[in-house]
């Protein structure tokens, strides 16, 4: 892979796993060169993982742009806001753990409005396909 422009920029795992797909399928990238030899391999373990990532494997590029537009009233930082999209915190806990010093930096009432935002613009359910591809993944590691 060539580094055509420098751009220093945070990618979610939804884009990451967009990208992946996107190489995989040969959309964008040329040939393989003499230093990717191991890029298929990387590619389709990268995309497992992050397919078995239920959040990440839910999400839409309009719900995440539309999640990351919400978040920018709450005064958090990009790592933080990345944080929350990747994770789709549930509980106010996890929103502790996730935003540094959440609570001289957000009320209580921020908290649950971080909550809603997130449950309005991420899915926040599995659904039962989700459900079945798990227990099928769990039948397969107790075999």
């Amino acid at each position: 892979m060539e580094v055509c422009s420098e751009n220093h920029a945070m990618l979610c795992n939804f884009e990451v796993l967009s990208l992946l797909r996107d190489i995989q399928a040969g959309r964008g990238q040329k040939k393989p060169n003499k230093y990717q030899t191991n890029l298929a391999t990387i590619t389709y373990e990268t995309i497992q993982c992050l397919e078995k990532s239920w959040p990440c494997a839910r999400h839409t590029a309009q719900g995440v742009a539309a999640a990351m537009e919400a978040l920018a009233p709450f005064g958090l930082t990009p790592a933080e806001k990345l944080q929350l999209i990747n994770h789709h915190p549930s509980t106010a806990v996890e929103i502790q753990l996730m935003v540094e010093e959440s609570e001289e930096r957000l009320t209580e009432e921020q908290v649950e409005e971080l909550l809603e935002v997130l449950a309005t613009h991420l899915p926040q359910e599995k659904d039962e396909q989700d459900q079945d591809r798990e227990e099928m993944d769990a039948k397969e590691g107790d075999s």
